[in-house]
């Protein structure tokens, strides 16, 4: 991992989407934002719901955001919550975030700025579930085991 600090602008892009979030059920606020190599940013905030499987993480909006843009991959992720420590993304985040950068570094942030913590989705999910290498066409039928 590369980085002594997180990206400026990921920063920002996470706390726009922290201050966006819509969790009037738990009242727990998730913010996003992922750079890819490109350059490019996609955010995204949890969205709860009443019917409670159907909410969806920050983590996962953002990268729904980067995928429905043509991005499959990325190399940078920042996660703002308002917790000291900073929240770190639940297991099926964490899946979802294997799928498209298995090795991206990932800054996990309190509001304040005041907690950091600097990891990489390899070492949130050791041994991700994987069904072929990275290189495999996703976009094709799924194969026979």
């Amino acid at each position: 991992m590369g980085r002594k600090v997180p990206s400026a602008g990921l920063v920002t892009a996470a706390e726009r989407a922290w201050r966006n979030a819509y969790a009037p059920y738990s009242g727990f606020r998730v913010g996003a934002a992922l750079l890819t190599s490109d350059g490019q940013v996609y955010s995204g905030a949890n969205v709860e719901n009443a019917s409670y499987g159907l909410s969806r993480c920050a983590e996962q909006s953002a990268v729904q955001a980067m995928a429905s843009a043509g991005g499959r991959s990325f190399v940078q992720l920042v996660v703002v919550t308002d917790s000291d420590p900073p929240a770190s993304p639940c297991g099926g985040c964490r899946q979802v975030l294997a799928e498209f950068a298995p090795e991206a570094e990932v800054w996990l942030l309190s509001l304040d700025g005041r907690a950091q913590v600097r990891t990489s989705v390899a070492e949130l999910l050791p041994g991700a579930f994987t069904l072929g290498s990275a290189e495999d066409d996703r976009s094709g039928p799924p194969r026979d085991a």
